[in-house]
């Protein structure tokens, strides 16, 4: 039965690597889709080869029992979709069992955003006189600043750095790079840390990492992610943070502030610009609430 390790999946891994460019977190993505379906058949002493459309669907029933999400379910269609055309192409089955399968109803959801005010809230809570706050300081404010990915943050090292032209050089999806500004607030803050903090938080270990963890390794997405739990709470937030959250922040208030969209997609590093229209709509509403609030006829 296929495994993580299964020739199949990962010979489609593979492809999805060298041939569209799709990043790590990505291609996990799509595994673990791949391999809820097939751990599915196992229970029915099936496999992935010689699963039949009738199989699919009652696997998305199945689904629809257990009360996953839609967009969830949308998403896991996606991934056997393109898991199977790509085995089709290679002759490996005779027919996609997908072809037939609708993607499920489903509303478009907002991402979930700050105010400024708990932005601001957010990136006091660090105790800067403390060597681990300067630097989770920082790491926020770059993260605000510049509307990176967790992934995008924690792997910056020395070189993606310009602290004279103020911009930092990242590295996103797809191993597509693009310059950001960082802004005064954000500059200063790096400066500061890389003048002190950052060489007592390497303890005399070498490393190119600019926000070194424990051996001078690069902080995993996880303990940031727990980082910024700590701080939301701290800061008395009511909403969960998480680093996406301040990412869809930075977008929102660069629109609410009048910046043009198509700025704000290169800034985000998205290859389409109907991904960064979701914002218009955050936007929209956001003055909408404003007007019912704030006008005598609202």
């Amino acid at each position: 039965m296929p495994s993580p390790s299964s020739p199949i999946i990962q010979e489609f891994l593979q492809h999805l690597w060298l041939e569209r460019g799709l990043s790590k977190n990505t291609r996990e993505a799509y595994q673990r889709d791949i391999l809820l379906f097939s751990n599915w058949l196992k229970e029915q002493e099936n496999d992935l080869v010689d699963a039949s459309e009738d199989d699919l669907r009652a696997f998305l029933g199945w689904r629809f029992e257990q009360k996953y999400h839609p967009r969830s379910t949308a998403r896991q269609i996606s991934s056997l979709r393109a898991f199977y055309r790509h085995m089709l192409q290679n002759h490996q089955i005779l027919t996609d069992i997908t072809a037939n399968i609708e993607m499920p109803r489903q509303g478009k959801a907002l991402p979930k955003t700050l105010s400024e005010d708990d932005v601001n809230a957010l990136l006091n809570s660090p105790d800067t006189d403390t060597t681990i706050g300067q630097r989770d300081r920082t790491m926020l404010e770059l993260l605000y600043a510049c509307g990176l990915r967790i992934s995008e943050l924690v792997n910056l090292n020395l070189d993606n750095i310009n602290l004279r032209q103020g911009v930092i050089r990242v590295t996103g999806k797809g191993s597509k790079e693009r310059l950001v500004p960082m802004g005064q607030e954000a500059i200063d803050w790096l400066a500061s840390y890389l003048k002190q903090a950052r060489s007592e938080l390497l303890n005399n270990y070498e490393s190119r990492t600019l926000f070194p963890g424990r051996y001078g390794r690069p902080m995993t997405r996880q303990t940031f992610w727990h980082r910024i739990k700590h701080y939301n709470t701290i800061a008395g937030i009511k909403s969960d943070v998480s680093p996406h959250v301040l990412r869809h922040a930075f977008a929102t208030h660069l629109l609410n502030h009048g910046a043009d969209l198509r700025v704000v997609q290169l800034l985000l590093g998205h290859s389409d610009l109907s991904t960064t229209q979701i914002y218009t709509h955050i936007a929209n509403h956001r003055l909408t609430e404003l007007h019912k609030e704030h006008h005598p006829r609202g």
